[in-house]
């Protein structure tokens, strides 16, 4: 565990994300805004309007000299700020740090980090928190027109029936429908065909075969809730890497449930293997949708490569 120690004083900006938690967020300002007056004495906010805004808001602020950025919202909202702390591949500012109040729908992240959901409680690490270092991952894949594109993850990715999911879940989301991971898991894991895979962790080749998921995991948890890399380390400077190959759906359903308790990976066809650099290709000609922090921002082929210790996150411990 990397604390960084450091007394300087902070400039705060806040970044929230109205439409979080399917539009409470927007609700809960008002008192959230008025609860982080009894913490930090001065701080400027902004709402972020449309997808990606998050990205540059940090950015700019980070350039105006806002050095500690608070995000206002769930997992998504926290990708998207992480990645304003970097720009052309280097960090803005190496003494900037990222501050996390919850207010999402997973908020699967902070379970990583120690951090509780209650508003209150993640105020207190605002305050009296230290900033730790942690690895973040870095994706390269091609967007839904077969450009390249880079983004980095602080959670985790994953591909295949993952993706499929998320993408569900993000429509009903769009659409102010009520639904949850777990549901649209087992909707379509009813229809889902397993994808044939070319996977190579740290340039070793994982026999080609068909696979239901493939998970990058830097944190421990996702999908609201799945331990899927129980052992996963922020600051080991190693993905944990979770990878299943097929399951017909009787298996899915005699098994799956497993992940909520991270014991899936006793599964004869589940494996874990620790790395730092994982290439992942299609061997046929379909989609194949990749997931990061509970965005679905592309396809296969990707690659995904850990940065050590690269971002500052204010916590309590983890």
């Amino acid at each position: 565990m990397i604390l960084i120690k450091t007394f300087s004083k902070f400039k705060t900006r806040i970044i929230v994300n109205p439409q979080s938690d399917r539009g409470k967020t927007a609700t809960r300002w008002e008192r959230i805004k008025e609860a982080l007056k009894h913490y930090i004495k001065e701080f400027k906010y902004e709402f972020t309007e449309k997808p990606l805004q998050a990205i540059e808001l940090t950015r700019e602020s980070i350039k105006e000299g806002f050095n500690f950025i608070v995000g206002v919202g769930g997992d998504g909202t926290l990708n998207e700020i992480a990645n304003g702390f970097f720009e052309e591949n280097k960090i803005i500012n190496p003494e900037a740090k990222l501050g996390i109040i919850p207010s999402g729908t997973g908020c699967d992240f902070i379970k990583s980090l120690k951090i509780p959901k209650k508003i209150k409680n993640a105020l207190e690490i605002i305050k009296n928190g230290s900033p730790f270092l942690i690895d973040i991952g870095k994706a390269v894949f091609r967007d839904f027109s077969g450009r390249k594109m880079e983004r980095y993850f602080i959670n985790v990715a994953d591909f295949g029936l993952g993706g499929e999911v998320v993408k569900r879940v993000n429509e009903k989301r769009m659409e102010r429908k009520t639904s949850s991971y777990l549901k649209e898991l087992i909707l379509t894991m009813v229809k889902y065909k397993n994808k044939r895979l070319k996977i190579s962790v740290d340039g070793k080749e994982l026999p080609e075969d068909e696979y239901l998921v493939g998970a990058i995991a830097n944190g421990k948890i996702f999908g609201g809730g799945m331990k899927i890399a129980p052992g996963a380390s922020l600051n080991d400077g190693l993905f944990d890497f979770v990878v299943i190959r097929g399951f017909t759906f009787l298996e899915f359903l005699r098994h799956g449930w497993k992940v909520f308790f991270g014991t899936h990976l006793k599964h004869p066809k589940a494996k874990l293997i620790r790395g730092k650099r994982i290439k992942v290709e299609c061997m046929e000609e379909e989609k194949v949708l990749l997931e990061l922090d509970g965005e679905q921002p592309g396809i296969l082929p990707a690659e995904f490569e850990i940065i050590p210790l690269s971002l500052k996150v204010q916590a309590s411990s983890f």
